[in-house]
């Protein structure tokens, strides 16, 4: 078979009810367009790939990929993409909320050779678009994370959250390598990570949902926030830290309400006998070990989502978690008490302000350490991509 002009990758997981539609829809639109079509599916537990290679034994320009150790909708297209053979990628989801009817001018738009179009976007927000029934709650997340688009990526679309789109082959290939494949939007993935692309934007009406359920959830949130700071920040500090160092500063918060609780209550004050520790105040290791158990939920359901631990594995990552926050303690205590005895910043800053920048240097090498012994030790990311 010669080349296609147009590869249509399909991502899919549960939607064995959908499926089948959209490929006799798609047959139909794309009749006198030659054509392969890819469905990239995640082994879904209603046999959505089951569905679509029976249809497939009757279809010659049908594939589909079942993949058994992967997920995720961006790295499921890249994997289409990376198998699919036409003179141009289009990418849609299977739920039937996009409108096949704009694909051709869609493919035209991009293959054009007097257009010189790069990337064409199935659009809601311009001429001939539309968000058709879409609940105001959902329509006013759209508007949110369309203007987080704009102000963090050289963005100049009317609707960058479009997962509906058509990208020149030549495009994937020179940028395949700085896709990330853990993001959730992967049309953002190609207008970040090109500046300059020439696009132009194709009204559709977007449609509901008929059959199945929406993939729309707090990780699905957490991930696109991501893959923006990614784009914009990620050559200078890594999401991953980021995130971690997010989780951490509102440990002080959880700190100190701690040690506000533990005084309301009144815990027990001991005294050593010590002036310097006369009394001892229990509220103190209170809040800190308050801090420390909220930090490793938080770095459990944030930070490492992807590899966050359940069931009986919660209690061994608390433990780690718990061991390595009091090796951080120990780091913080020690470069304090270091820099402050060999006068470090004596001549630079009055001695009250020097012994704050030496803690605040002690709690940054503290917290990076933290990072790393956990990264590795305690969720075990040893050598593994994260996001």
């Amino acid at each position: 078979m010669s080349q296609p002009r147009v590869s249509v990758i399909i991502p899919t997981y549960n939607e064995a009810e959908n499926v089948p539609i959209l490929l006799e829809r798609l047959g139909r639109t794309l009749a006198d367009i030659p054509h392969e079509i890819i469905v990239v599916d995640d082994n879904s537990p209603d046999g959505t790939w089951q569905v679509a290679e029976q249809i497939s034994l009757n279809s010659a320009n049908l594939r589909v990929i079942r993949r058994l150790n992967e997920r995720g909708l961006s790295s499921a297209v890249v994997a289409g993409m990376s198998a699919a053979k036409g003179q141009c990628l289009a990418v849609m989801d299977s739920d039937l909320q996009h409108d096949e009817a704009a694909l051709p001018e869609m493919i035209e738009t991009v293959l054009a050779p007097d257009q010189k179009v790069e990337l064409a976007i199935g659009s809601r927000g311009v001429a001939g678009g539309s968000y058709g029934d879409f609940s105001k709650g959902r329509r006013f997340m759209s508007w949110v994370a369309a203007a987080m688009a704009r102000m963090m990526l050289p963005v100049n679309v009317k609707d960058p959250m479009s997962g509906f789109f058509v990208v020149r082959r030549e495009v994937f290939v020179e940028c395949a390598d700085r896709i990330n494949p853990l993001g959730f939007k992967i049309l953002l993935e190609f207008i970040g990570r090109n500046p300059g692309i020439k696009i132009k934007e194709v009204g559709y009406s977007f449609r509901l949902r008929e059959h199945g359920e929406t993939k729309l959830s707090g990780s699905v949130i957490r991930n696109y926030i991501i893959a923006l700071y990614d784009m914009r920040f990620g050559q200078y500090v890594s999401s991953t830290f980021m995130m971690y160092a997010f989780v951490g500063s509102t440990g002080v918060l959880v700190n100190l309400l701690g040690f506000a609780l533990g005084e309301f209550l009144r815990l027990p004050r001991f005294t050593s006998g010590l002036p310097a520790l006369d009394p001892l105040y229990l509220s103190v290791p209170f809040g800190i070990q308050l801090s420390i158990i909220t930090n490793y939920f938080l770095n459990n359901y944030i930070t490492f989502y992807e590899s966050r631990h359940k069931g009986s594995a919660l209690v061994k990552g608390l433990v780690l978690f718990q061991i390595i926050s009091m090796v951080g303690i120990v780091i913080q205590w020690s470069v304090f008490q270091l820099l402050q005895t060999n006068g470090f910043l004596a001549g630079m800053l009055e001695e009250n302000l020097r012994s704050y920048a030496n803690n605040a240097i002690g709690i940054i090498l503290a917290t990076v350490g933290n990072y790393y012994l956990n990264l590795n030790v305690t969720w075990g990311l040893r050598g593994k991509p994260s996001a």
